[in-house]
């Protein structure tokens, strides 16, 4: 055996017993749940690798590749145009994202609503387009179930046009291929819809959620997925020396490991020729599964779930499965299962991704008109949010006024309590008696040594050391006639000769 063959032939058995041996959700519950992987080649049908492929299995944003196909069916049968006006209606705008969050009324473009959805994976604009298109989310779900039996698909079911959880919606592995081949042969105008790098709306950029674009060497479509009861899924698309391939992985526990996974089956399949001998898409057989599995324990547990289908991929160590295997001399399964099981493989990652060259998308019939809805909007907003700032000013004034005057009225009451507790205390107390002021009581101005006569002291003699006593005071009387003045004064006269005796 030649060593190419030999590389050949390891790589293959690296990438087969690897995703075999890592394809099993819940390995050890009582009910391994295995998770749906399909290679197919474009041009023959053929199947390269296939797991559990016709497994019923929730699709979440893959969905809207049916949107799309159907879209595109109504468009190549003249019924609309890509420049048909798609409107957002009230339940259009309340759908949870990834979404652009257009107000109810705006209207935009077939052809620019098919692309925001490829690379957004708006919910809202998928929702507006089965609305338009469909006249009724439910008779948009009639069309898609049947286009779906017209081009081959046997186990889906579908009941919206965006991929929201709905237990009622599945599809599987094989017929996403058939559905992946449609687009692909049915409308090969539309090819580049499903590269887009990433869309520019405004000065908003938005990159695609497929982790392989840019990533991954010819990887050019289509559409990844994800919600919690199906994990990550990825319907994807590689050309290699004039071959291409799509790859389905389905029930992922996060983007890293879908795009890793999706890129080593795409090395293991170009290393892969479908002989004769390989299974095309009909012949594989029907699943025995009545319903889909429900992974979300295991892909959400009680973590919070992502917001939006991620696919950023992984951004550190570059190279493939056949390169890090390289020429290593593995001959057997055991031999090659433990290379592709090594630590350095399992946390192998994809290279970073190349730059985004953003397509622009517009809301309206053209750019210009879309920039005048955007300005009106915006000049409406900021009208709205200075009404909003008037108000609430006014309102703050109103109250602090309203503190002002209420603190007036609970100080005037205070005051007003006061003077009613006083009026009553002074009318429960008994008047006092008013204390009688003495006759002849001495002057504020009086001095200590005003001469006061004492009563009862003996008169000093003459003689003794002391002086003569003053002359009382004359009581005040009446004049006295010049007579009896007179007489008065002899009188005294002698009292004082008597008393000089």
């Amino acid at each position: 055996m030649s060593s190419s063959l030999l590389r050949r032939v390891t790589v293959g058995f690296a990438a087969l017993t690897g995703l075999l041996g890592t394809g099993l959700i819940g390995i050890q519950a009582a009910n391994a749940v295995t998770s749906p992987i399909l290679v197919v080649d474009v041009d023959s049908g053929k199947v390269i690798y296939s797991q559990a492929p016709t497994d019923p299995w929730y699709p979440a944003s893959i969905t809207k590749l049916m949107t799309t196909y159907v879209a595109l069916d109504l468009v190549r049968q003249g019924k609309v145009s890509l420049d048909s006006m798609i409107t957002i209606s009230a339940a259009a705008a309340s759908e949870p994202p990834s979404k652009m969050g257009f107000r109810p009324g705006t209207q935009l473009t077939l052809d620019n609503a098919l692309k925001i959805i490829m690379v957004k994976s708006a919910n809202d604009i998928a929702y507006a387009i089965g609305e338009s298109l469909g006249g009724s989310i439910e008779n948009f779900a009639d069309l898609m179930n049947e286009t779906a039996q017209r081009i081959g698909m046997r186990d889906s079911r579908w009941t919206n046009p965006n991929g929201l959880p709905d237990p009622r919606q599945w599809t599987s592995a094989r017929d996403m291929a058939v559905l992946a081949r449609a687009l692909i042969r049915d409308f090969p105008d539309s090819h580049d819809l499903f590269s887009i790098s990433a869309i520019q709306f405004g000065r908003a950029v938005m990159a695609n959620h497929n982790g392989l674009l840019g990533r991954y060497p010819g990887a050019d479509g289509m559409k990844t997925g994800f919600i919690c009861s199906g994990g990550f899924n990825v319907v994807a698309t590689a050309s290699r020396n004039g071959r291409r391939v799509i790859t389905i992985v389905m029930g992922q526990p996060s983007p890293r490991e879908r795009d890793v996974k999706a890129a080593d089956l795409f090395d293991y399949a170009f290393t892969q020729s479908a002989g004769w001998t390989s299974p095309t898409l009909d012949a594989l057989p029907a699943s025995s599964l009545g319903a889909p599995p429900d992974i979300r324990p295991y892909v959400c547990g009680g973590k919070k779930p992502p917001p939006i289908d991620d696919g950023a991929g992984a951004v550190s160590a570059p190279g493939s499965a056949a390169q890090l295997i390289g020429g290593a001399a593995a001959n057997s399964p055991a031999l090659a299962m433990a290379a592709f099981s090594s630590p350095a493989l399992r946390a192998r990652t994809l290279p970073p991704r190349a730059p985004l060259q953003p397509i622009a998308v517009w809301i309206g019939r053209n750019p210009a008109e879309g920039q005048q809805i955007l300005e009106a909007q915006e000049n409406a907003q900021k009208s709205a949010a200075a009404n909003t700032r008037a108000a609430k000013l006014e309102a703050a004034k109103a109250k602090r006024e309203a503190a002002l005057q209420a603190a007036k009225q609970a100080r005037e009451a205070r005051l007003e309590q006061a003077k009613a507790a006083n009026a009553a205390k002074a009318a429960a107390k008994p008047a006092s008696k008013v204390a009688a002021k003495p006759a002849h009581g001495l002057p504020h101005s009086a001095s200590a040594y005003t001469s006061v006569e004492t009563p009862g002291m003996p008169e000093a003699k003459p003689g003794k050391g002391l002086s003569k006593p003053a002359a009382k005071p004359a009581a005040h009387k009446a004049p006295a006639k010049p007579e009896a003045r007179k007489a008065e004064v002899k009188k005294a006269q002698a009292k004082k000769a008597a008393a000089d005796e």
